[in-house]
């Protein structure tokens, strides 16, 4: 890991400097990569797991093991999480679909058509509590002949012998998603440049969506992937780097990295790093506030 002299952070709101341990710098994990995306922390076996799409490769990183090759080819894989048994899920451009990786390294598919059309081009995806996956489906991994779905949609599924089901139909560039804290909101970023914009939907108990509103406007650049930390802070990538916002939409600071930001995740057995995908390189930030999960 290479080192910057002082973590690069912007304070816009005194809030920002309880989040950030400036007393330690921001460490660049690897880099030389095409383009990076979709970091996970595994907490079985303590390890970032993270997608080069171009280089249709899926990442491991320890600091004991250092880097490795975890999947290739990985189907052009973008966005990964882990479900309640700590199974990887993953988006899979090329394929069009969503599978889970299991134990013994077997991959089940679990979504690739919807009203048997194929997917678009899962690109981010979350899991909920009670077991259901959320995920969006922009058209960013195919052409424009090749898409069949009338929508880019947002998408639940709530098990893997159904077809998922679309609890939103009217974004543009559906991208990174995340749940606040206690899963009453769910997080959509849009990132159509013409938008830039956040939405923020209320998760009702049939996780049907209401009352959505624009939680913020990200410049410069686009929103892409998000997380929230265990007192709901929004963590967003950007073009500047990691935005970071209140519970209200409020900015409250950024760390900047030298390259556009793709997504984030928390990692380290507290949950208190911050892995930071960013085009070429992956980046490790220290927190004082834990992440959500």
């Amino acid at each position: 890991m290479s080192i910057l002299a002082k973590p690069k952070v912007e304070i816009v709101d005194p809030e920002m400097k309880e989040l950030i341990d400036q007393n330690k710098p921001i460490l660049r994990v690897e880099g030389n990569f095409q383009f990076t995306e979709g970091p996970i922390w595994m907490k079985r076996g303590q390890y970032l797991l993270f997608s080069d799409i171009p280089a249709n490769t899926i990442y491991s990183w320890s600091p004991e093991q250092g880097l490795s090759e975890w999947r290739k080819p990985s189907n052009n894989a973008n966005g990964n999480t882990v479900d309640n048994e700590r199974r990887l899920i993953t988006c899979e451009h090329t394929s069009r679909r969503v599978t889970r990786t299991e134990r013994d390294g077997k991959i089940t598919i679990l979504a690739r058509t919807y009203q048997d059309k194929h997917l678009n081009s899962p690109n981010d995806v979350v899991i909920k509590r009670d077991k259901t996956i959320w995920f969006t489906d922009p058209p960013y991994g195919i052409r424009p002949e090749m898409q069949e779905q009338p929508a880019n949609y947002v998408f639940r599924l709530n098990s893997e012998k159904e077809e998922p089901m679309p609890v939103a139909d009217d974004f543009s560039r559906p991208n990174g998603l995340c749940f606040s804290p206690d899963e009453k909101f769910l997080y959509v970023a849009d990132s159509d440049t013409k938008i830039h914009h956040v939405r923020r939907f209320v998760v009702l108990d049939n996780n049907t969506l209401k009352e959505e509103r624009i939680f913020t406007i990200i410049y410069p650049g686009v929103p892409d992937g998000i997380r929230v930390d265990s007192e709901g802070h929004l963590f967003c990538a950007a073009g500047d780097g990691i935005q970071v916002f209140n519970v209200n939409g409020k900015l409250i600071g950024k760390i900047l990295t030298p390259q556009t930001a793709s997504n984030c995740t928390f990692g380290d057995s507290d949950l208190k790093e911050l892995f930071i995908t960013a085009t070429e390189s992956v980046w490790k930030v220290s927190l004082l506030v834990a992440g959500a999960r």
